[in-house]
């Protein structure tokens, strides 16, 4: 099995209750909360409730509900936080870090959700 999750990580560990967050979204498949190290004014974290590591491992295993389910919070807390470009807001980004070499931190899908102030070039050549 290419995918060994560990239930010990930092975000199983929140979604236990065993650590606490801030909460910005809750719903039946998802939890969004602030990142305790924020780089931008906004800075939310988005991870399913399933025992997903990455974004091609949640795509290909989860059900269809969690996939709708994860898609549509990040929709909600972007609208919640006022940084949707359509309406009034400057923008976003929108980060998802994968393995070692995408410098993937906690072995648990997140997005990070950054806005509130012109982000930069995405990355710089080495």
């Amino acid at each position: 099995m290419p995918y060994a999750y560990d239930d010990q990580n930092v975000f199983a560990r929140i979604l236990r209750g065993e650590i606490p967050c801030k909460k910005v979204l809750e719903t039946e498949h998802s939890l969004a909360f602030e990142d305790i190290a924020p780089k931008a004014p906004h800075h939310v974290l988005v991870i399913p409730k399933g025992p997903y590591i990455t974004y091609d491992h949640f795509a290909l295993e989860a059900s269809e509900a969690e996939i709708a389910d994860f898609a549509r919070a990040i929709g909600e807390v972007c609208r919640a936080l006022g940084i949707r470009p359509g309406e009034g807001g400057g923008g976003y980004r929108l980060i998802s870090n994968a393995g070692a070499d995408g410098v993937q931190e906690v072995p648990h899908l997140h997005v990070h959700i950054l806005g509130g102030r012109p982000m930069g070039p995405m990355l710089s050549r080495p």
